[in-house]
């Protein structure tokens, strides 16, 4: 499938090229990062996307089963203001047996940085990944056509993440829909192991210590099956079971907020937290395809 390059990317890839070709690569100035629509909020700082509330005020609403087809309802959580614009939309999808409350905390702290969040109940609570992609989708179609929130979302800035079988989930979203901007799989589960038609930038988060879909068995190969011309990273948190995102962690908001900004807003500004690869007594590894591509 042919994916159309937005204009704005086309020009900042070529700026890039001629960087590359010069033996350095530029680092945005305050002009060309003006010329980027869907920059949100002021720049960035590392307190600021480690602290639990970013710069934007949220509201959120709940969305009940019986008002959607295709998924389990959930809460819709977004940034009260648009004075800004619009912004870009991600759907989250929780683990085998779990409930959104299980990934709740994810809502109102990826929201006030600027996104509009959609935490979903699935189906059944024992519904397989596969199903779990689906439901992301569906959940993004809701979020994007009918919900009360549509006219705040950007619909060609959309992404998905979910944790364990969930996290399964938005690599069968992303695999599915090339369309999407950005993934980011949580501790993720599932049988198939190889993802080398995904088109989408991808985030995988592991955790050291997880004894349910360990790193070996899930999180790494599917890191390593993604295609090496895509942008991708893998994040392993040191010492941390497969729970670890079922509750408030700044490690994976930090870096999730990072990766969102940077391919769902395509705002540079975030590229510092990025690369080169970051480090620290909470990361046990990280892999990564820096440069990433403009």
């Amino acid at each position: 499938m042919l994916v159309k390059t937005p204009p704005f990317r086309r020009v900042r890839r070529a700026v890039v090229a001629l960087s590359a070709t010069a033996g350095f690569l530029t680092v945005p100035t305050a002009a060309q990062a003006a010329d980027n629509p869907f920059e949100r909020g002021p720049a960035p700082t590392t307190a600021s996307i480690e602290a639990t509330r970013g710069p934007f005020a949220t509201a959120q609403t709940t969305v009940s089963s019986v008002a959607v087809r295709g998924f389990g309802g959930g809460t819709i959580y977004y940034p009260t203001s648009t004075a800004e614009g619009t912004f870009g939309a991600v759907a989250i999808a929780p683990g085998y047996t779990a409930s959104q409350s299980s990934i709740s905390w994810f809502g109102p702290r990826l929201a006030s940085q600027g996104f509009v969040i959609f935490t979903i109940d699935t189906n059944s609570r024992y519904d397989q990944p596969a199903s779990r992609g689906d439901q992301l989708l569906a959940a993004l179609d809701y979020l994007t056509t009918s919900s009360s929130v549509r006219d705040r979302i950007d619909r060609n800035r959309l992404g998905v993440m979910g944790h364990s079988m969930g996290g399964g989930g938005s690599l069968e979203a992303a695999k599915d829909r090339p369309s999407l901007q950005a993934a980011i799989p949580l501790t993720p589960w599932n049988t198939t192991k190889t993802w080398s038609t995904v088109q989408t930038p991808t985030l995988i988060i592991g955790a050291e210590n997880d004894s349910t879909a360990s790193v070996s068995s899930h999180a790494e190969p599917f890191y390593q099956s993604l295609p090496s011309t895509l942008d991708k990273a893998y994040l392993e948190l040191a010492g941390a079971s497969h729970f670890a995102p079922n509750s408030s962690n700044t490690t994976i908001a930090k870096y999730s907020i990072s990766w969102l900004k940077r391919f769902i807003d395509n705002d540079l500004r975030y590229e510092q937290f990025l690369c080169p690869a970051p480090r620290g007594t909470a990361i046990s590894e990280y892999r990564d395809t820096c440069p990433h591509s403009v």
